[in-house]
């Protein structure tokens, strides 16, 4: 079962970066809305059957379970890298800059 886990973790994973990289516009920012939606409740329905340590991230690396604590840690990461990050610099291209703030919000606490 861990394996098959593993193996789903890197799929989505994969897919998510991949639909990330292509935003540059409203329909490809679109379709990452979906592919992040489609993490999200995938991660919800494998937590329902084998929930993760309430200490560590959920299984497919979600750290902000509700929506209030996704848009709060998106908001608070938008304003720590406004300038960039020492691993990150911010996008100049609107649809990609805010997919990247919600993609943050999946993982920053």
């Amino acid at each position: 079962m861990e394996h098959k886990q593993h193996k789903l973790k890197t799929e989505m994973a994969t897919k998510l970066r991949d639909a990330l990289e292509q935003v540059s516009d409203e329909r490809s920012f679109v379709e990452f809305l979906a592919h992040l939606a489609t993490d999200w409740f995938t991660e919800a329905e494998i937590e329902a059957t084998t929930p993760s340590s309430p200490y560590s991230s959920g299984a497919l690396g979600w750290e902000n379970g509700s929506i209030g604590s996704f848009l709060e840690a998106s908001c608070a990461w938008a304003n720590a890298s406004t300038k960039g990050l020492k691993y990150y610099t911010s996008s100049e291209n609107p649809w990609r800059r805010a997919a990247d703030i919600l993609m943050a919000g999946k993982i920053y606490e």
